[in-house]
C-alpha cells in the first residue's frame, strides 16, 4: 500500500500576506502533511518529541525554529515528549510574497538561497532561535504593514544567521530550482540524478567537467560543502527513503534499485545518515499519520 500525504488547506487567505498561530498544547496530533506554503514553526518546550521533515526524522530539543519549504511534508509527533506544556508558534505565508524579480536583487540574495535551501527544510542554531524568539512573540500584537515589515526583517535575519542546518536529503525533495551558481556542478548533478542507479565514478564526473580529479574534488567541495561521494549516497538515500515510504518493495530490493550494491554498506549509510535503520524508517514513517491507500 504506497502512503500519500494528507494536503493541508490551510486558512491563509489570497487577501493576507500571512497567517500566524500561538498555541499551547499538550501534544502534537496533527498527521504528516504538506502545503504550498511556507511554514516558519516555532516550538518550546517539548524536548523528546519528533520532527519529520521530508526524509529527515530526529528528536527535538527544548527549543527549535524550523523553515519548510512549500510542498515538503512535515509533521511534529509527541513521541517521548513528557511536557504538559508545549509552545508553538507557527507562521505561513505566501510562496509569491517575495516576486521572483525581486529575490534576484542584490539586497535579497541571502533571503532567496534560503528559500532554496527551506526546499529541504532548515533548522536554526538555537543561538538564533533565542535571538529570534522574542520578535516572533511580538509579532501576534503587531498588525497591518508594520506587521509584514517586521516578517520580512526576521527573515532577512534568518537568512544572514550562522549554521542554519539543511535536513532533508537532496534527491527526496524537488530541488530543481536549486542553484549551485556553477554550469559544471548542475551538469555533474544532473548527471548523478539520472545515474544514481548505476555506477557512478569520480573519474567520469570529474571528466564532464572537464577537470581533473583532484581539481574536481576541491571545486565540488567548495561549491556544495560535501565531497562527491557524500553527495551521491546522499541523492541515493533520497531515493531510497521514498522508496521505504511510497512503495511495498523489499529493503533489499530498494537498496539495489539505487545503486547500493552491498546490503551490508547501505544499512551502515543510511544509520548513520538518518539515526535509524531502513526498516525503523519505514516503520516510524507508518506510525506518523501518513494515509494509506490500496
Amino acid at each position: 500500500m504506497p502512503a500519500q500525504i494528507l494536503r493541508e488547506i490551510i486558512p491563509l487567505t489570497q487577501s493576507d500576506c500571512f497567517t500566524i498561530f500561538s498555541r499551547v498544547k499538550k501534544n502534537f496530533d496533527f498527521p504528516l502533511h504538506s502545503h504550498d506554503e511556507f511554514e516558519l514553526n516555532f516550538i518550546m518546550s517539548a524536548k523528546n518529541a519528533k520532527r519529520i521533515i521530508g526524509d529527515h526524522m530526529s528528536g527535538i530539543t527544548d527549543l527549535e525554529l524550523v523553515l519548510v519549504g512549500p510542498n515538503l511534508q512535515h509533521g511534529w509527533f509527541t513521541d517521548k515528549c513528557k511536557s504538559g506544556e508545549i509552545k508553538e508558534i507557527t507562521i505561513q505565508f505566501h510562496r509569491d510574497l517575495f516576486d521572483d524579480k525581486l529575490l534576484r536583487r542584490n539586497q535579497l540574495s541571502f533571503i532567496k538561497s534560503m528559500f532554496e535551501r527551506s526546499s529541504r527544510g532548515i533548522l536554526f542554531s538555537r543561538e538564533t532561535t533565542q535571538s529570534i524568539m522574542p520578535r516572533l512573540i511580538e509579532l501576534n500584537q503587531k498588525h497591518g504593514f508594520d506587521s509584514v515589515l517586521e516578517l520580512m526583517s526576521i527573515l532577512h535575519d534568518l537568512s544572514i544567521s550562522r549554521n542554519m542546518k539543511t535536513l532533508s536529503d537532496a534527491s527526496f525533495t524537488n530541488t530543481e530550482n536549486f542553484s549551485y551558481n556553477s554550469r559544471r556542478i548542475e551538469r555533474v548533478m544532473e548527471h548523478i540524478n539520472q545515474n544514481f542507479d548505476k555506477t557512478v565514478s569520480l573519474a567520469e564526473v570529474a571528466k564532464l567537467a572537464l577537470m581533473t580529479e583532484v581539481a574536481f574534488s576541491r571545486f565540488f567541495k567548495s561549491r556544495t560543502g560535501q565531497t562527491f561521494i557524500d553527495m551521491l549516497n546522499e541523492i541515493r538515500l533520497g531515493h531510497a527513503s521514498r522508496m521505504l515510504i511510497e512503495t511495498t518493495n523489499n529493503i533489499t530490493e530498494i537498496a539495489y534499485k539505487c545503486g547500493f550494491n552491498n546490503m551490508s554498506n547501505f544499512n551502515r549509510i543510511f544509520k548513520k545518515r538518518k539515526s535509524c535503520t531502513p526498516k525503523e524508517f519505514r516503520d516510524t514513517y507508518a506510525q506518523s499519520g501518513v494515509r494509506t491507500f490500496i
